[in-house]
């Protein structure tokens, strides 16, 4: 098994399958016909990087923790496959929000 530690403030994804994601219309959001066409936008937070360095060198640590389930920006990440699974690696700044039950 390989192990990836995202750089800076970048933090690996593992997108929601569709069976983790049928609960969502029980919380009131509307899943559209085509979203099963689509890339998902709920994730789950594999991995997070150290962080970011200030104008003053100062590190600033990445706001996200392993195994947070995120929601994120579209076309922010970008898709990676490793030993069949795939990932998506982003900034933090493309994760929106933090969900939370």
């Amino acid at each position: 098994m390989i192990k990836i530690k995202p750089l800076g403030d970048r933090v690996l994804l593992e997108p929601l399958s569709k069976e983790e994601l049928e609960g969502k219309s029980k919380l009131g959001i509307i899943i559209p016909d085509t979203a099963e066409k689509e890339r998902p936008e709920q994730g789950r937070v594999v991995a997070v990087g150290d962080g970011r360095r200030d104008e003053n060198g100062k590190l600033i640590p990445v706001g996200l923790k392993k195994g947070q389930r995120v929601l994120f920006s579209k076309y922010g990440p970008s898709e990676i496959k490793v030993d069949g699974h795939e990932y998506l690696i982003a900034k933090e700044e493309d994760v929106l929000a933090i969900i939370e039950k």
